[in-house]
């Protein structure tokens, strides 16, 4: 299963610490999402880990409850017919930017060609509906592909698991080479 392989990727750099994040899939019929349980170990993620639910949140296949931030995943792919896959991960620089509160300067000609922007979000209570409407609003912009939540952590979106983990990492590439830039004294 791609999405148990993706998400322990995620764990080898330390982007997911315990429980924390959540990543999903649009079902290819677009009827269903794929999302992990609440409680489940990114890095470790088994199959039985992920739930099968409808786009309404209803849980169709599997055991336990959908992850806390399930109102945010499907809301971005009900907003965004171009997205088919959503991360929420925690990657250290680029949340070191979101708990301080900045954008993450594009310093590298990557990020300015393929982030363009990430966007950050204000700060809301995990799992809450002012955290779901934010992240769904801060995702109208179809040029957008993360964005940060103000002392929380990334979301990436793609058409793909694979894009959506690439645009995560340029992300947090980003965030350590414009922090490790800013130590550099000349």
């Amino acid at each position: 299963m791609e999405i148990v392989n993706i998400s322990q990727r995620c764990g080898l750099h330390g982007w997911c610490p315990g429980t924390l994040g959540n990543i999903s899939l649009l079902s290819s019929s677009l009827k269903c999402i794929f999302i992990k349980r609440s409680g489940a170990d990114l890095n470790r993620l088994k199959p039985k880990d992920v739930l099968t639910l409808d786009l309404d949140g209803n849980v169709l296949k599997g055991e336990g409850k959908p992850s806390i931030e399930t109102r945010f995943h499907l809301g971005i792919y009900k907003a965004r017919k171009d997205v088919r896959a959503v991360f929420h991960v925690h990657p250290p620089f680029a949340t070191a930017y979101a708990v301080a509160g900045k954008k993450i300067p594009m310093v590298t000609e990557a990020a300015k060609i393929v982030l363009i922007d990430v966007p950050l979000l204000p700060s809301a209570p995990p799992g809450s509906d002012e955290l779901a409407s934010g992240v769904v609003d801060g995702f109208k912009d179809l040029r957008v592909k993360a964005v940060l939540l103000g002392e929380h952590g990334v979301i990436a979106v793609g058409k793909t698991l694979e894009s959506a983990y690439h645009t995560a990492a340029l992300v947090e590439d980003t965030a350590k080479i414009a922090f490790l830039s800013s130590l550099i004294k000349i």
